[in-house]
């Protein structure tokens, strides 16, 4: 403005550039002090919230860390609860605020507004689903953080649960994240709730047939279980006659164990001792179909073979095999000819009587 101020052709035109930068400054001072005192009734209304928001924290650290107890109240509701709580008096500060922002009464920022409220509903359905399924299996207190639970065929610990997905992590170290809609739909089953107290059952079953009395298969089961590590004996293990089919009889084994995290392998360890009780007691575990059709071929029992011997004690003894061999030939071959010669002696007097 100052150059064109200089010739006289463009001086009238920088003289109302000027007027107008200054009025527009000066409107908006004026509109910055004007709304001088809405600001400072939302910042109070900000702080208030925020005073609010830090106090539910402190009372909600409180009950988790179980410094403060509240009867009814679980400690693993509070993370939840505050999330919620502090999500309302968000919610509700930006509704008081919300007169108190510039522009707030004009028809272009309310139809923005109403713009973006109806996308986010009707985009997040799925989320908000989640969301919801999320806060619905923190109070019924399906599981915890670090339980062992099987869920929609996924068996593993809970690593970590967030207010849109579940995550377990199973025994071959994989991540598996499941959706809390999926979570909330699906049943759970959590071996920990229970196993520190009175420990978890364990079961599997054999079907053996009706020549083999049920004493002994019972027998042989509950060696097969006090064989097995992690498996306790108060309670003691039994066993149960499920079922008595056309060709067998289905049998039970039931042990308590306390380590939840170890099932595949204990499991795998009963299996391997049930096998190895069975095989040391005669017994073979077959097929019905197989055992209805027995037509006298071999036993299925595996043959218990022991390790061959070192390469040089065998040699040695196989050499002194043959040398008594060779040794003994003579011998047996002496007494085979003498034989003949017996026989021909005893005929020559029949012979001789003929002949007279």
């Amino acid at each position: 403005n100052t150059v064109l101020g200089l010739f006289d052709w463009t001086r009238s035109f920088a003289e109302q550039v000027a007027g107008m930068v200054k009025s527009t400054v000066t409107g908006l001072w004026h509109g910055f002090v004007t709304y001088l005192p809405d600001l400072f009734t939302a910042l109070v209304i900000i702080g208030i919230a925020y005073l609010v928001v830090r106090l539910l924290r402190l009372v909600f650290e409180g009950v988790e860390r179980q410094r403060i107890k509240l009867r009814g109240f679980y400690p693993e509701w509070s993370r939840t609860s505050f999330h919620l709580l502090r999500l309302l008096v968000i919610a509700l500060t930006l509704v008081v605020v919300f007169p108190y922002l510039p522009g707030s009464s004009s028809p272009a920022f309310q139809g923005v507004s109403i713009f973006l409220g109806v996308l986010l509903s009707l985009g997040s359905t799925t989320a908000v689903a989640n969301v919801v399924a999320g806060i619905v299996i923190t109070y019924t207190r399906a599981f915890r953080l670090g339980d062992y639970v099987c869920i929609a065929d996924t068996e593993g610990r809970i690593i970590e649960r967030t207010a849109f997905a579940t995550r377990i992590r199973t025994p071959k170290n994989v991540d598996v994240s499941l959706p809390n809609s999926a979570v909330l739909s699906d049943k759970v089953i959590n071996y920990s709730s229970q196993a520190m107290s009175s420990g978890i059952r364990l079961h599997t079953g054999v079907t053996i047939g009706y020549d083999v009395p049920w004493p002994r298969v019972q027998k042989l089961l509950l060696e097969a279980a006090s064989a097995t590590e992690h498996i306790e004996s108060d309670p003691a293990p039994y066993v149960l006659q499920t079922a008595l089919e056309d060709n067998y009889v289905a049998y039970e084994l039931n042990a308590t164990t306390k380590e939840v995290r170890l099932r595949p392998k204990i499991y795998s360890d009963l299996h391997a001792n049930i096998l190895d009780s069975f095989r040391i007691g005669g017994v073979e575990i077959t097929s019905p179909h197989y055992r209805a059709v027995r037509d006298g071929n071999a036993s299925t029992i595996p043959v218990h073979e022991e390790p061959p011997p070192p390469e040089d004690t065998v040699a040695q003894p196989a050499l002194e095999e043959s040398d008594e061999a060779e040794l003994s030939e003579p011998t047996l071959t002496g007494e085979q000819d003498e034989q003949p010669a017996e026989a021909d002696e005893t005929a020559r007097p029949e012979e001789q009587d003929d002949r007279s």
